[in-house]
């Protein structure tokens, strides 16, 4: 005979362990059962007299041994992780934290290399061989030199998803893949200003071949696409990126247009307009354009067209006035129009994602409630099924371990199980089980909520599974009379 059994004050969490037994028969409210269901009652008696405390100082003996036995050791690291790496101490290998770490920072490099090279290739040019990024555009290029060195010692995956190690198929596969755009990239143009050596205008143009270096963080996108703040992150800088090179780009434009003109009278360009508004207007000087506003004015301008450009159509206070002004005033819209697809496409379904379980958590609460409206439940029902929502969704989040784990083979199920369920399963009840029953019986094991107040079980309810306390307290009630009080014992 079965006693109701309620939750004391605090909440209740127990783990239920569905035993099926195809012998079980009903006929005239009577069950009977063959030797199967015999042991599931010796089994429940044991897990009471267990619960009561009489087998605490055996509990710790078998946690030692099922911990040593039972769950075996700790997984091994995956071979492709440890294969061959004893061959050579100097191959560095691509998914050690050194390595990750040296990437971040080449990928700092890159982008710094990305806003300067154009900056003093359109800003700058030939006139200042003395700037003040010489020391930083020289430590860049020595930072892309390393990097050739260190990736002639990095191991790689190939095609077929092997680790390679071997340094000659390192080699070999580097020189074959991303050696020229390293080299180019690394060409020591800086070294020429810091010797005060006379440069001209196609060394600067050479060195925006290091933008090739890129294509680096294109084939690395996928490492990073697993978490949404970096890729938001990097959406966004390379939108930036695009802005301050079509700056430049605006800047040029004007600046060759102003050159050419430099005889007449022509001042309709935006720089003229620029400097008209600024009260700083360009004069003709030995036949060229000086004075105006000063670089930092211009490029702000230039970058605030740009930026009004892509993202919109413009405000006017910077505008284009010439017909090469205007096509380039066209091709930016379209860019832009691209941009807004591409950047803020992508950027709105990672906003969506981030918040993508706040919502689904809304959206049931609404289903629930309309449902409770619906049907016209009474007010204590509906605070019993809004607790219970409520509790069970802030311990597993709304994930449901069983539909998530379906798609999983059998063996990997079975040690997930192993490792959810590890403390039941530790209990002394469990103790003369093999390993390969404990990771059937894992697969079966489900954890249930109650409620303050709920019954688990009431007199003449047949019974179908056993239960652990895992956390909280139960009650065992006759006629309004508390008979036992059931505590955790994990």
């Amino acid at each position: 005979m079965f006693m109701p059994m309620s939750t004391d004050a605090g909440d209740g969490f127990g783990v239920c362990l569905t035993i099926k037994n195809p012998q079980s028969a009903h006929h005239h409210g009577q069950i009977k059962s063959g030797p199967p269901f015999g042991t599931a009652q010796v089994r429940s008696n044991t897990v009471l007299y267990h619960i009561s405390g009489h087998l605490h100082n055996r509990q710790k003996q078998n946690k030692i041994k099922l911990n040593k036995n039972v769950f075996g050791d700790s997984p091994a690291v995956p071979e492709y992780k440890v294969a061959d790496a004893k061959k050579s101490k100097f191959i560095l290998l691509h998914f050690s934290t050194f390595k990750a770490g040296w990437d971040w920072l080449i990928l700092l490099a890159t982008f710094y290399v990305a806003v300067t090279v154009p900056y003093n290739v359109c800003f700058i040019g030939d006139e200042d061989l003395t700037r003040s990024t010489t020391v930083s555009d020289i430590a860049v290029e020595i930072l892309f030199i390393i990097d050739i060195v260190l990736n002639f010692r990095t191991t790689y995956v190939s095609t077929s998803g092997q680790v390679i190690f071997d340094a000659q198929q390192i080699c070999i596969h580097y020189m074959t893949t991303w050696l020229i755009i390293d080299l180019v990239a690394a060409l020591p143009f800086d070294l020429l200003y810091a010797f005060n050596v006379s440069v001209v205008s196609v060394v600067h143009l050479l060195k925006t071949v290091r933008l090739l270096r890129l294509l680096r963080l294109l084939q690395k996108m996928d490492r990073y696409s697993q978490h949404s703040t970096v890729v938001l992150t990097l959406l966004m800088s390379m939108f930036a990126l695009l802005a301050h090179w079509m700056a430049c780009i605006w800047y040029i434009i004007g600046k060759k247009e102003m050159d050419s003109n430099v005889h007449t009278t022509w001042d309709i360009g935006w720089l003229h307009e620029l400097g008209k508004r600024l009260e700083l207007p360009y004069t003709t000087v030995n036949g060229s354009a000086n004075s105006g506003p000063s670089l930092r004015s211009v490029y702000i301008a230039s970058l605030y067209f740009t930026f009004s450009s892509l993202t919109s159509v413009g405000f006017g206070n910077v505008s284009a006035n010439t017909d090469a002004e205007k096509i380039f005033s066209i091709c930016t819209m379209l860019i832009g129009a691209l941009m807004h697809a591409l950047v803020f496409g992508n950027v709105t379904a990672i906003i969506q994602r981030m918040y993508s379980r706040w919502s689904s958590y809304h959206t049931r609460t609404k289903d629930l409630k309309d449902f409770i409206r619906v049907h016209h439940l009474p007010q204590s029902l509906k605070q019993r099924m809004l607790e219970y929502f409520q509790t069970t969704w802030s311990v597993n989040n709304g994930i449901d371990s069983n539909e998530l784990l379906k798609d999983f083979p059998d063996e990997l199920r079975s040690d997930i199980a192993m490792h959810l369920n590890k403390e039941v399963l530790e209990r002394a009840v469990f103790s003369s089980l093999s390993h390969g029953c404990l990771r059937s019986l894992s697969l079966h094991i489900k954890t249930t909520f109650c409620a303050p107040g709920e019954y688990l079980l009431r007199q003449g309810d047949a019974l179908q599974a056993l239960f652990f306390v895992c956390s909280g307290s139960m009650e065992v009630l006759k006629d309004g009379m508390v008979l036992a009080i059931l505590v955790c014992s994990l």
